[in-house]
């Protein structure tokens, strides 16, 4: 682990609770409220879950703090993670790619990047949820 400043990063095993609890501390410590801090271990959970289920098994969960919120870049060592698995739809597979729709529901910005063999998650949370319709 790593902890410095407006910084942590984690690597992403089957200790899912260790996870959850660093970023929640995280979350409070960059200025998220209760809620939005519960928000965020939300997102991060079902990230690292998605890398441990159907990724290459490990990766690493890196927040970033900025005056406005928090940025998770998640990142999956095998690279298997891609656009479409990130806008399923929940109609026709009710039990799966829940987890995604969930984030997308949660963050104020997903950004799927792959590059050299890996993919990364770019996830961020501002400090107020954003306002549904």
């Amino acid at each position: 682990m790593s902890f410095g400043g407006g910084r942590l990063q984690w690597p992403i095993t089957s200790d899912l609770a260790a996870l959850r609890a660093h970023v929640h501390a995280f979350g409070l410590r960059a200025g998220l409220g209760r809620q939005r801090a519960q928000d965020l271990v939300i997102v991060a959970n079902e990230a690292a879950t998605n890398v441990l289920d159907h990724g290459g098994g490990s990766g690493t969960l890196t927040a970033l703090s900025d005056p406005a919120g928090v940025r998770l870049e998640v990142t999956d060592s095998s690279g298997t993670l891609s656009q479409a698995q990130l806008t399923p739809e929940l109609a026709r597979h009710p039990r799966r790619g829940v987890g995604l729709w969930l984030i997308r529901q949660l963050c104020d910005e997903v950004r799927l990047e792959i590059a050299s063999g890996s993919a990364r998650l770019h996830l961020y949370l501002r400090h107020r949820a954003p306002e549904t319709v």
